[in-house]
């Protein structure tokens, strides 16, 4: 039986094609429900915390990198002077139907990451995993404002996922460390009041969810399809099947920092 046929007869690999295929939005991992966990244990910070205690003395809030606004929205209630930035145009449309019903005003921002929005207009600048230029950064902060950033490191995050795979390791921005990250803002003028970074471990039950996972973040293995990877995928559902889950390690930084 050629591989071709082999595949046309297995239900798993039908099921894995319709994960793959599966619409994603936003950014709203919730279909993944049950199949994975994120330990965020690890972390010694709480990104969420961290801005909801900062949240009742801001007046002015800029979320950059919203997704489709699934996280902003979580913090009701905003400051009367509250935008976001979207990058990915399908998630722009998303995100302005949840925000604006909530007085945010979405901006979609092109590749050179130049942001249209006045000098020294916000108190407080968030950023959960959106790249960034720190110069701009600063420039619409107030003086004494706060930039709070949580980052995916550029280097090793979910390394064990490519071994795991037997994919390649394609580092997107291996530079991209704590300390390279630290030292760009100190260097665009920025006070660093607060650096940590940790190593949390995501729990994936069904190789269903890889694939999904994988299809909604295509930079992390470029070439990933189901056809080609498919015998090392039968080989991961059969590890699954016979120790419940797999786990791959991801590695994360957290800056707070504030324009002098």
């Amino acid at each position: 039986m050629s591989v071709d046929s082999e595949q046309d007869y297995n239900p798993l690999f039908h099921y894995l094609q319709a994960e793959y295929e599966h619409p994603f939005s936003g950014w709203d991992f919730s279909y993944l429900d049950g199949r994975w966990v994120e330990d965020w244990s690890a972390l010694t910070w709480d990104y969420r915390a961290a801005i909801e205690a900062r949240l009742p003395q801001t007046r002015s809030l800029l979320d950059l990198g919203t997704g489709g606004g699934e996280f902003l929205a979580l913090l009701e209630p905003l400051p009367a002077d509250t935008c976001a930035t979207e990058g990915y145009a399908p998630n722009v449309l998303i995100a302005r139907k949840r925000l604006e019903p909530l007085g945010v005003r979405v901006y979609e921002i092109a590749e050179d990451l130049l942001l249209p929005l006045e000098h020294e207009r916000f108190e407080l600048v968030i950023d959960r995993h959106e790249a960034y230029l720190p110069r701009e950064v600063l420039r619409i902060l107030k003086p004494g404002g706060l930039f709070l950033t949580q980052q995916v490191d550029g280097g090793d995050h979910y390394e064990d996922l490519h071994q795991l795979l037997g994919a390649s390791i394609c580092h997107i921005r291996p530079e991209w460390h704590l300390s390279y990250a630290v030292n760009e803002l100190e260097d665009a003028g920025f006070e660093i009041l607060e650096q940590t970074e940790a190593w949390p471990v995501t729990r994936f039950s069904d190789v269903g969810a890889i694939v999904y996972y994988l299809k909604a973040i295509p930079w992390q293995i470029s070439d990933f399809s189901v056809e080609k990877y498919w015998p090392v995928l039968q080989k991961v559902h059969q590890q699954i099947q016979r120790d419940g889950f797999v786990e791959v390690r991801g590695h994360y930084f957290f800056i707070v920092a504030q324009k002098r």
